[in-house]
């Protein structure tokens, strides 16, 4: 039996959405499959789309998320579940919350999604960070939060590094060089982020992996970071709930396939133990 650790799903968005259990749904992660690893945990993104959702309502969709966690966890059938915040737009951009829900359980908070915010550009737009994004980012490294860089602009990536003062992810997010996508880090920007201390998430959104992809290609995109110098930052972030999959890996019981073909190519059991939980564990620290 192997240890699960994942920095990034939606499955608490998805059931918010969908009207599924948390406990037990047809998606790709819930708690009741989950108990198959030992130890495991899973960052639970709060998110919401912040182009559909008015500012006035989001905050309240990401505490009703939270709220259905807290829950479960209440219920004694899941412990060890922490939370991030997928969007800095979803606190309206305000430092003023970062303690909030810190205490709620999320330890990073992605400083934008998909959209330009008032902290910085997103991968689609370009553009760096602001005054009050950079102020922003501080202001979570003093909580004791990280910033997650997954959804960030390539400027807004060097930007992030250049103030660096805590703690900086990639919760989600692939080689470039393997598949030519702005979601994805370029070789310079995975060592960057290694040398940081960083931690990097292996994200098993198809479009993010390449064409007609199976476990095989997301060893391809483990393999290069490895060789990057990841052995000590890679692990898992895989986007369950929030993207199309392969079939071959379609729900987080099939993670087995990954540590199997992983043997077949002579991966040490240290080396495995440290993709499936210890460097999430040990960036978490």
């Amino acid at each position: 039996m192997y240890p699960y650790f994942d920095a990034h799903c939606d499955t608490l968005s998805r059931c918010a959405q969908e009207g599924w259990s948390l406990w037990e749904n047809p998606g790709h992660l819930d708690l009741k499959r989950l108990t198959a690893y030992r130890p495991a945990c899973q960052v639970f993104a709060l998110y919401a789309d912040s182009g559909k959702v008015p500012p006035e309502a989001r905050f309240a969709a990401l505490e009703a998320q939270a709220a259905v966690l807290r829950r479960e966890q209440a219920a004694g059938r899941w412990g060890e579940c922490l939370l991030s915040v997928e969007g800095a737009e979803l606190l309206g951009c305000d430092e003023a919350l970062l303690p909030v829900v810190r205490d709620w359980g999320v330890r990073w908070v992605n400083l934008t999604w998909n959209y330009p915010n008032a902290l910085s550009g997103s991968c689609r737009t370009g553009e760096g960070l602001t005054e009050k994004g950079r102020s922003f980012a501080r202001r979570c490294w003093a909580l004791g939060l990280g910033t997650d860089v997954s959804h960030l602009s390539d400027r807004g990536f060097w930007d992030l590094l250049e103030i660096q003062e805590g703690p900086v992810l990639a919760s989600h997010s692939n080689c470039r060089a393997l598949c030519d996508h702005p979601r994805n880090l370029t070789d310079e920007m995975a060592k960057a982020l290694m040398e940081a201390g960083g931690f990097i998430g292996l994200n098993f959104c198809v479009y993010f992996l390449g064409e007609r992809p199976t476990v095989d290609t997301v060893i391809a995109h483990l393999e290069h970071f490895l060789e990057l110098g990841g052995e000590d930052h890679v692990g898992l972030g895989g986007d369950f709930d929030g993207a199309d999959v392969p079939e071959d890996l379609s729900g987080v019981e099939d993670l087995s396939r990954l540590w199997e073909a992983l043997y077949r190519r002579n991966y040490s059991e240290d080396l495995i133990q440290k993709i499936a939980y210890q460097n999430l564990a040990r960036f978490l620290r």
